[in-house]
């Protein structure tokens, strides 16, 4: 788990991991969910984490002058992801799945907004401890993702709302 004291080499890799764990869990959300909406929003976030490994990966391999993806493509295809970017297991998480607590589209969003939130939270305060300038940069870009996650999934809750009323 990230502690801020990381070069940022290390906070990448992390910040990767964690990414990735997120991924993978709102992916198994999508796969696992009964609902045609809820499937759709646990898809579409799944994909934009991919698209924040992405970033990292870019990150990574210009900071190492390495624009070799090979090497890269079977770090992200073999390293484990325990954790989610909100710092809740994601084994747990899916659990979660499992017991039926996601019956439909608010419950996707509930879900998602508190991983979103958490994960917000967490990013702000390793942007402020982290002792490397650029890793303090990485997580800050990182909360700013975060943010359009957030604002993202009050959006489709005021439409839900708005659909119910």
């Amino acid at each position: 788990m990230i502690s801020g004291k990381e070069d940022l080499l290390q906070a990448l890799i992390e910040a990767y991991l964690m990414e990735k764990g997120t991924m993978e869990f709102y992916a198994h959300a999508a796969g696992v969910s009964e609902d045609s909406e809820a499937k759709r929003i646990f898809g579409e976030l799944s994909a934009w984490e991919e698209r924040h490994m992405d970033y990292i990966q870019q990150l990574y391999q210009s900071v190492q002058g390495d624009i070799e993806l090979g090497s890269f493509g079977e770090f992200r295809k073999t390293a484990k992801a325990p954790m989610t970017e909100a710092g809740i297991p994601v084994r747990d998480l899916e659990e979660k799945i499992e017991r039926h607590v996601v019956k439909d589209e608010k419950g996707a969003l509930t879900l998602a907004m508190e991983i979103e939130g958490k994960a917000y939270n967490f990013y702000r305060a390793l942007s402020q401890k982290a002792e490397d300038a650029n890793a303090r940069v990485v997580f800050s870009e990182m909360m700013k993702q975060e943010v359009k996650h957030i604002d993202y999934l009050k959006d489709l809750r005021l439409k839900l709302v708005k659909v119910y009323q």
